[in-house]
């Protein structure tokens, strides 16, 4: 089971899920069916840049297989990942002199988007991409490694022109599927269970030079992620920071005056960035209790009297119809629900 505070901390950009949201409503699914029982909201999904985390986009994740019954959902919605999806980095990117630079950049520069997993160049033997997973887990993994496959193929394709489909060999690190007729749209020769998700490119693959190669653009992408990547090392934006440090929090969360102090700024200050980002303090303290409580309740045996106590309720009954307010439900109900979900 993954830490609890790295588990429901800001991890991935919301375009990602804005993508699997489109998938399925080519589908023909309305948005009210995308979004069911995902407890994410369609217009601030679609309109908030704040990074999701992992537990977030996994409900959604998990909800879309289910709905589409397409296990290779991930494979469709990487095809449909163009480059702006990457962000800064998507462009410095297709930019650069060649594939080799280009995979450098997009090693570089790919939290700025997510943490979840990222692609690494080895030269080892053959030059390949590997895939290190950070923040996967076993109910999304089928998903995640098709959708990071498809999009650096699409990534690869843009970059050269030339579709990789009948240059790469695929190895996929999970057992065959009965599905696996779906990984002859991918890559022409597959190997299953392998040790990890890696990409096996040409010899030479990596000195192909990028069509839109552009020696300006590409610095000025450059600085462009390095500003970013150097507010990310400061920890985002004022309501990602804010989010971390209260889930570091123990049982007592801190008042507004006292997160201004650990900000370095005024009461007044905190409130009026908060407004400009189009959140309040109440609401993030709000978010990351009902997050903290949904997750424990689903993941965790802990009686909902502890769960109170931890989340700072010194009565469980107060806990109850604040949760009740939260989700419509009351803790007992929802841990019903959760443990009784197919899948």
């Amino acid at each position: 089971m993954l830490p609890e505070p790295r588990w429901l901390s800001p991890s991935i950009h919301p375009v990602y899920a804005r993508l699997v949201c489109a998938e399925l409503r080519r589908r023909g699914f309305s948005e009210a069916q995308a979004i069911a029982d995902t407890r994410l909201d369609w217009h601030s999904l679609h309109h908030d840049n704040s990074f999701l985390s992992a537990e977030q986009i996994q409900r959604l994740i998990v909800h879309a297989v289910q709905l589409s019954a397409c296990p290779w959902l991930g494979f469709d919605v990487g095809r449909h990942t163009d480059v702006s999806a990457h962000g800064a980095a998507g462009y410095a990117a297709i930019s650069a002199v060649d594939v080799g630079g280009a995979f450098t950049t997009i090693e570089r520069y790919a939290a700025l988007r997510q943490d979840l997993a990222a692609f690494r160049v080895d030269t080892s033997t053959r030059p390949s991409l590997i895939l290190n997973e950070y923040l996967i887990s076993a109910e999304t993994r089928v998903y995640l490694l098709g959708h990071f496959t498809t999009a650096i193929l699409r990534l690869l394709e843009t970059i050269t022109g030339q579709p990789p489909r009948d240059l790469i060999t695929l190895e996929w690190p999970l057992a065959q599927p009965d599905w696996s007729e779906a990984f002859s749209s991918v890559a022409v020769h597959v190997r299953f269970a392998s040790p990890c998700l890696r990409i096996v490119l040409p010899e030479g693959y990596l000195n192909t030079p990028c069509l839109a190669a552009d020696v300006e653009a590409h610095r000025q992408a450059l600085r462009d992620c390095d500003n970013q990547l150097e507010r990310l090392a400061r920890g985002g934006t004022l309501s990602e920071r804010i989010k971390r440090r209260l889930l570091e929090c123990g049982r007592r969360f801190p008042a507004l005056e006292e997160m201004a102090c650990a900000e370095h700024m005024a009461p007044r200050t905190l409130i009026r960035h908060l407004q400009a980002e189009g959140v309040r303090y109440q609401s993030l303290l709000d978010e990351v209790r009902s997050d903290q409580a949904c997750w424990l309740l689903s993941q965790t045996s802990h009686s909902i009297e502890s769960i109170a106590e931890r989340l700072g309720y010194q009565d469980t009954s107060n806990f109850s119809r604040t949760f009740r307010r939260w989700l419509g439900v009351t803790p007992r109900q929802f841990r019903q629900q959760v443990t009784t979900r197919p899948g």
